[in-house]
């Protein structure tokens, strides 16, 4: 009887991988990988793959988890437009991720609903991508490093929950530092209060920024319900603060730094962050 002997599987030789990255004008960046095996049985495969990358920019949007207005029993925060506005513009060319303090779903104002009802981009937002708002992460479950922007809507139930919150300052420190953009608007710089670069001083010190004004605080009778003034806070820490009028657009832009001072900014603050974001 003669058995037949199975014929060896060819070892590999050598193996050699070249990675090739092309990017050209007005379409998406590629890579081709080629790989070359040879074999003992002097057999030699090249396969080619060409993988073709979004280009897409990520970006972080922040929104409170607080829901209650001080002490006076009635529901807040964040606010439709600061939202809206900028996520409506920034969606086309960037994947956005939302994330909270809490994670989960997050408090919309209601009172804002009713003031924006006739607002184009806030019911478009509302119909097609509030629900990204109702899933949030909490920022340990994102990488801070694969973001290019990470933006700070604003709302009031931000003045309880943005300012001393250690690991999302530290993400915004992260960001900004590796070239990245970071926005606020209205209520929303209370996140920038406590944020510290690597050399310990604050994000905001020296920079212009704006926020909502300690005259719009009061006109809208809330100074003495929250826990400190966002004027006040922001030139505490050596930011040099301006503001316009009540309720009228006001945006400041300082180098990759980009605040609004109430929610009607935050169309052109998104359209900054655009610009910036290229």
């Amino acid at each position: 009887m003669h058995h037949k002997k199975k014929k060896k599987a060819p070892t590999i030789i050598t193996t050699t991988t070249i990675t090739i990255g092309s990017q050209k004008k007005k379409k998406a960046p590629t890579t081709t990988t080629i790989t070359i095996i040879t074999t003992t049985t002097k057999t030699t495969t090249i396969t080619i793959t060409t993988t073709t990358m979004s280009g897409r920019k990520k970006v972080l949007f922040v929104v409170t988890s607080h829901d209650q207005l001080g002490n006076t029993g009635k529901q807040t925060g964040w606010y439709l437009p600061e939202a809206a506005h900028p996520y409506e513009l920034l969606k086309r060319k960037c994947d956005i991720q939302v994330v909270s303090p809490k994670g989960g779903k997050t408090p919309l104002d209601a009172s804002s609903l009713n003031d924006w009802s006739k607002d184009a981009d806030c019911q478009e937002f509302l119909k097609e991508d509030v629900k990204a708002f109702e899933n949030s992460k909490t920022i340990d479950q994102v990488n801070p490093a694969e973001y290019s922007a990470i933006i700070f809507p604003g709302g009031h139930g931000t003045m309880w929950d943005f300012a001393d919150n250690e690991p999302i300052a530290k993400a915004a420190a992260q960001i900004y530092e590796n070239g990245g953009v970071v926005a606020a608007v209205c209520h929303g710089p209370a996140a920038l209060v406590n944020i510290k670069l690597s050399n310990r001083e604050h994000l905001i010190k020296g920079k212009r920024v704006t926020g909502f004004s300690n005259e719009e605080e009061e006109a809208v009778g809330l100074a003495k319900v929250v826990p400190f003034l966002l004027e006040d806070a922001l030139k505490s820490r050596g930011a040099n603060f301006s503001n316009g009028a009540k309720w009228q657009n006001y945006v400041v832009v300082d180098g990759r730094l980009v605040t609004g001072q109430n929610p009607a900014s935050s169309k052109v603050l998104g359209q900054e962050i655009d610009k910036l974001l290229g």
